[in-house]
């Protein structure tokens, strides 16, 4: 049997859940599960220990690997569970000796159960290109940072991640131009703090000039899309880009974690409620059909209601049409857990109204684009998305491919043709 991934969390966990896959079966693994854990919540380690569980009841002659961030941040726990057989940490887990190590004690039944190196001692990035990517896959991930510098008080990621480090530019244009050839139609940029990227490489070049070089040197590429920044770091040259390359997708997704100033300062964020609403208001002067969707925080220790509504309102004053919003969830060792904490209650019932309020703001999206017409990827049978990532159902049309359709309505949920 070949090896299987679970993975939980973010896109950039997705992308190397693949070079996970290809490092473990090329060091002659078989018949084993891999779970790419996450730690940005509590309930995403829960998950993954859940799984875990269920899998090893499911498979109980599978060896069982945990790596991701949950693995680097609380190794000790997840090799206590009799379930696991080996803990992996996040930069081991890219590299191939680490499965072959995994094979070896496998194979002869001993070793030391947790693999995980100090993230913190990491100051370079390997490159990796999958090959695995299936020929055609519609949309596929090019990671070209890893790691954060900063320290928001409520996040565990950066102990979980390392400092910030990237991918040299040229190296991401020629992964870039071989995805393209191979005719993979949409590429997306990613990193845990993309606009950081460059700050690690000789000249210092940004996340912009990284996204122009792209667009410049690899003509046959279709479509380009950025996953998400911190909008207080993005540079001229990316404004520059989303202004003038219809190629760069008018999608942006925002890590804005709350629309009140003193919590924002508590947060430890670099930016304030107003420059919120400014960036999106200048990209929206540069890109007028640019749709944005954002990340925010229900229920941060101190959060008043009248806190709270400023974060909710901010869905309205910054036009955003996605939200994805994290119930606050208290991180061992981070400031912010130690802060005086926010009703469970009052954390879910703010996470309801937000997400609601997320609900309303696609559906008015959807009904505006009503008339359009808009270029969609073929993603699966049945379903494509739009340059702004809005999901259309449509039927017989090869997947992979990008067709121009008139949209002709929506059914709550996606826009039909």
């Amino acid at each position: 049997m070949a090896v299987d991934i679970v993975t939980f969390g973010c896109r950039l966990n997705a992308f190397e859940a693949e070079v996970i896959r290809s490092k473990a079966e090329d060091a002659g693994l078989s018949d084993t599960i891999v779970i790419n854990s996450c730690a940005v919540t509590n309930e995403a380690v829960a998950q993954a220990r859940q799984s875990i569980r269920k899998l090893k009841r499911e498979r109980p002659s599978a060896r069982i690997v945990v790596t991701g961030c949950a693995a680097q941040t609380q190794s000790a726990m997840f090799a206590d569970m009799i379930e696991v057989d080996r803990v992996v940490g996040n930069d081991d887990k890219m590299r191939g000796d680490t499965w072959r190590a995994a094979r070896d004690a496998f194979d002869l039944g001993a070793g030391e159960k947790i693999a995980v190196s100090d993230i913190m001692a990491v100051k370079e990035m390997a490159p990796h290109l999958i090959d695995g990517y299936a020929s055609g896959l519609p949309r596929v991930f090019v990671q070209v940072q890893n790691g954060c510098d900063h320290r928001c008080t409520f996040c565990i990621i950066p102990f979980g991640r390392g400092n910030s480090r990237s991918v040299p530019m040229g190296v991401v244009v020629e992964q870039v131009r071989t995805l393209a050839e191979r005719g993979h139609a949409e590429i997306v940029l990613t990193g845990v703090d993309l606009t950081s990227y460059g700050t690690d490489l000789p000249g210092a070049p940004k996340l912009g000039m990284l996204t122009k070089q792209i667009l410049r040197h690899v003509p046959e590429l279709k479509r380009l899309r950025i996953s998400s920044i911190d909008s207080i770091e993005a540079d001229s040259d990316l404004l520059d880009a989303i202004a003038g390359d219809a190629r760069l997708m008018p999608h942006l997704h925002l890590s804005l974690q709350s629309g009140d100033d003193m919590i924002l300062k508590r947060m430890k964020r670099r930016h304030s409620r107003s420059d919120a609403i400014a960036f999106c208001d200048e990209v929206r002067r540069l890109r007028p059909d640019i749709v944005f969707g954002a990340d925010i925080i229900a229920g941060f220790p101190t959060e008043t209601e009248e806190m709270f509504s400023r974060s909710l309102d901010l869905v309205e004053a910054c036009g955003l049409t996605f939200l994805h919003v994290f119930p606050y969830s208290p991180r061992p060792g981070t400031p912010a857990a130690k802060m005086p904490q926010v009703s469970g209650g009052a954390i879910k019932d703010r996470a309801r109204r937000l997400r609601a309020a997320g609900e309303v703001a696609l559906r008015q999206r959807l009904a505006a684009e009503i008339g359009a017409t808009r270029n969609v990827l073929i993603e699966r049978e049945g379903q494509g998305r739009t340059e702004h990532y809005l999901p259309v159902a449509i039927a017989r049309e090869q997947v992979g491919s990008v067709v121009s359709r008139t949209i002709a309505g929506n059914d709550g949920e996606r826009l039909t043709t």
